[in-house]
């Protein structure tokens, strides 16, 4: 990919190409399928957990989106793919259109036998390599020194404003809505561009900055970019773009400093916990490996069982490792690393991009995340170039 960093003029997209490109976003920004699925209650959940002896969970509840599923996939199905001028564009728009029809199915088939396969569908599931490589983690990575969690959620809202304010000061329209949540099934996340942080979470300060350019500087950097390109795909995501996106997340916590073995081994165990899921097992026969067999806390360990469970089985949590893995393997090969900040797209998408770039509907990206600026960052880049991924973690935070 021959893209780089800087400012970039693209030519508008042919007619019928633009109101498909538009409506598929606005589909997409309606089918908020990550929110249909993620349980609430978690407190509660866990008390009812340990009240049972850790042997049973009650059923999983979740808000209801206010979405009409059979007229939603009438009006994604309608859309005139076939009459779109460029073949290179009505292909990869035929593609995410296929894939919010899956992303449909899932919510409307939430909690039922179906669930599974349809996840199966839309995410694939765990290939032997990954889980041996997922086990081979969890046998030989340890944690990090131990550090006190003393930064709690007043001053991670500071970190967030000036993170946000550092981008705002090169891109005036740079933005993010920030949302703190007491009942968020993850420390942190964006969802179509909101920064959800859980109004509870203390970290230690080390890990801030980390988390904060994995979800900012990868998830936001990447919307903000991709809005300025011609294809409004590139700002909400391109079909199957998730394993690239948790994958520069992840190696944005290790450029930015301190990705702790501990870390490696919770996506190693989403992994596992994502197999077993596939296979049958329910929450507390998960919980029962990851905490007593591989030794994770209670509270990442029934986390990760939850999450693997989301909706009667839902196998997205295995693509932040196998993003990780297919994203090394691109920078192994020499890839460039700059291209992949031009927006939301899989890495099956970069010789489309060159393409697009060639047509004039693709720029270079307008802002870099931020962690590219420090002083070692080259040589931080260059060892992710030759390390294997089991090695990708610090057992201290870099000076």
């Amino acid at each position: 990919m021959s893209l780089s960093a800087g400012r970039g003029a693209v030519r508008e997209l042919p007619p019928v190409a633009a109101r498909v490109d538009d409506a598929l976003a606005r589909l997409d920004a309606k089918i908020d399928w990550l929110l249909a699925l993620s349980p609430i209650g978690n407190a509660a959940l866990w008390e009812s957990f340990e009240a049972s002896g850790r042997t049973a969970v009650p059923p999983l509840s979740y808000i209801d989106l206010d979405l009409d599923l059979h007229q939603t996939r009438q009006e994604l199905l309608a859309l005139p793919i076939e009459e779109i001028e460029s073949p290179l564009l009505s292909g990869l728009l035929a593609e995410k259109q296929r894939e919010l029809d899956r992303m449909l199915e899932l919510v409307r088939l939430r909690d039922t036998d179906g669930f599974v396969n349809a996840s199966l569908d839309l995410f694939g599931g765990v290939d032997p390599a990954l889980s041996e490589l997922a086990r081979g983690i969890l046998q030989d990575v340890g944690p990090g020194a131990p550090l006190e969690a003393d930064t709690g959620i007043d001053e991670i809202l500071e970190a967030v404003n000036a993170e946000m304010d550092w981008y705002r000061e090169r891109a005036p329209d740079f933005h993010a809505d920030v949302v703190v949540d007491t009942d968020l099934n993850s420390m942190m996340m964006v969802s179509h561009g909101t920064f959800y942080v859980d109004g509870n979470l203390r970290l230690p300060a080390a890990r801030v900055q980390p988390l904060l350019q994995h979800e900012i500087g990868t998830h936001v950097v990447t919307r903000h970019n991709g809005h300025r390109q011609a294809l409004t795909q590139l700002e909400v995501g391109l079909a199957h773009y998730d394993a690239l996106q948790e994958g520069l997340g992840v190696l944005a916590e290790y450029l930015a400093g301190y990705l702790p073995g501990e870390r490696l081994r919770v996506l190693a165990a989403r992994v596992l916990a994502t197999e077993m899921a596939v296979n049958g097992q329910g929450v507390p026969a998960i919980f029962d490996v990851l905490h007593e067999t591989h030794g994770l806390p209670t509270d990442d360990a029934f986390d990760v069982a939850v999450r693997a469970l989301r909706g009667g089985g839902l196998t997205k949590d295995a693509v932040y490792l196998g993003g990780l893995c297919e994203l090394v393997e691109y920078l192994h090969a020499g890839g460039d690393f700059e291209p992949l900040f031009v927006g939301k797209f899989a890495l099956t998408h970069r010789k489309v991009l060159d393409q697009l770039l060639d047509e004039g509907w693709v720029a270079p990206p307008d802002l870099l995340p931020r962690y590219t600026t420090l002083p070692d960052f080259p040589e931080r880049l260059s060892a992710c170039r030759t390390l294997p991924v089991g090695a990708l973690c610090h057992k201290e935070p870099a000076t």
